[in-house]
This record gives C-alpha cells, sequence and structure tokens, in this order.
C-alpha cells in the first residue's frame, strides 16, 4: 500500500474545549497527526502544536491523523501517569459520531470482531479470529438519508484499538465515507475527509475524582 502523503492543516491557533491545573483538552482538525510521525515531514502534530503554549503538555491518548474531535493532554508526568491509568482501566467514556455507506439493517447494536495489524498493507487492521485482540463497538442509528443510501451513527468503542471503528464499521458491510484506507472508490468519493469525529468524553478528574464531560460538535 502507498504511503498517505502528509499535509497537515495550517496551524490557526487551538481549538480549546477545557484547560485547568490536570489537564487540556482540544479539538483536533482532521489531517494532523496526534504524535509525532516518522521523519521530518511528520514533526508536525498535535502534541508539538499544544506544547507551543503548554510546554508541560505530555500525550495521554490519540486519534487518528484522519480523525477529528476530543484530544487530552495531561499536565506534567504525575496527571499523566493517573489520566493513562483512568483510559488503561476503561473509565473514560468515548463518543464518536461518523456518516457510512449504506442503511444498517438494525437502528442499534454491537460488533465483536477480533483485530490484528495487516502487516503487508500498514497501517491497516484487519479482522482475525485466530491471533486478533478482542475488540468491541456499540453503534446507534442517528439518521438515515435513503436517497444518498448513508447512515449518520454514533459509535462507543468499549476497547480502544488501532482502527477499530473503521474496520467494525466494514465488517458490518458500511465503510466510512472518505476513508481511504478501507472504503471502496464510491465510499472514498463521497466525502473529502474521513467523516469521523470524537464528539463526546468524559472521565473522572485526576485530581477531584468528580466525573468531568466534554462534547464537541462534529463539523459534518
Amino acid at each position: 500500500m502507498s504511503e498517505v502523503i502528509y499535509t497537515p492543516p495550517p496551524d490557526e491557533g487551538l481549538d480549546l474545549i477545557h484547560v485547568d491545573e490536570a489537564l487540556i483538552v482540544v479539538n483536533k482538525p482532521e489531517g494532523l497527526l496526534s504524535v509525532p510521525g516518522r521523519g521530518e515531514d511528520r514533526q508536525d502534530c498535535m502534541v508539538h502544536r499544544v506544547q507551543q503554549r503548554f510546554p508541560e503538555a505530555l500525550t495521554v491518548h490519540r486519534l487518528d491523523m484522519a480523525t477529528s474531535g476530543l484530544l487530552v493532554f495531561a499536565r506534567g508526568e504525575a496527571m499523566q501517569r493517573a489520566l493513562s491509568v483512568l483510559f488503561q482501566d476503561r473509565q473514560v467514556d468515548k463518543r464518536y459520531v461518523a456518516v457510512v455507506q449504506g442503511l444498517l439493517a438494525q437502528d442499534h447494536g454491537e460488533v465483536n470482531l477480533p483485530l490484528i495489524a495487516d502487516w503487508p498493507n500498514r497501517p491497516r487492521q484487519m479482522v482475525c479470529f485466530e491471533r486478533g485482540k478482542p475488540s468491541q463497538t456499540l453503534y446507534e442509528v442517528l439518521a438515515c438519508d435513503p436517497q444518498k443510501d448513508e447512515t449518520r451513527v454514533a459509535l462507543t468503542p468499549v476497547t480502544g484499538r488501532s482502527h477499530q471503528l473503521r474496520v467494525h464499521m466494514l465488517a458490518l458491510g458500511h465503510p466510512m465515507l472518505g476513508d481511504p484506507f478501507y472504503g471502496d472508490a464510491d465510499s472514498q468519493a463521497r466525502a473529502p475527509r474521513l467523516l469521523l469525529h470524537a464528539e463526546a468524553l468524559s472521565l473522572p478528574h485526576p485530581v477531584s475524582g468528580e466525573r468531568v464531560h466534554w462534547a464537541c460538535a462534529a463539523p459534518f
């Protein structure tokens, strides 16, 4: 598979959703890496942009380059450890919105399919019942457009595997629109970007313990 050319969006300042003494929440734009990639041409990323304003900011989790939405950064190593534990212990609730090709047969459901890296075609992932890691996604139909043959869905990842939402929707027969890795020519041509956005996130605050919630509407 040919490597995707990296053309990050221009730096127009941070779209800050929340800032306090422990953490920073930003709305990551589509097309920007969460962390640096390999090579000098892949150093512009969300964490570096955040560190220009908050030098102590450290990565806690990631979003795919093509995915937009809520991304949390820790302020300092102690907060990074505390937040990382919350993610590892699945105390963080995340909700995404996507637009997929076709009309889903059910209004809601779940996908339980093990995933593994498709090594000859990295960074693609694939379903593998022999060696894949358990992966679960809950989905709910938000709106259908029979004329366009498209469905808007809310997705809740129970696990956090790489490309999980994209591969699980593909496995249902409904690739996300604008997906350069998993869509066919038709679904790719229907949108100028991957129509996947991290729209809501909640977790116990690492200092107060109180559950906090953030939301950021999808730009599509």
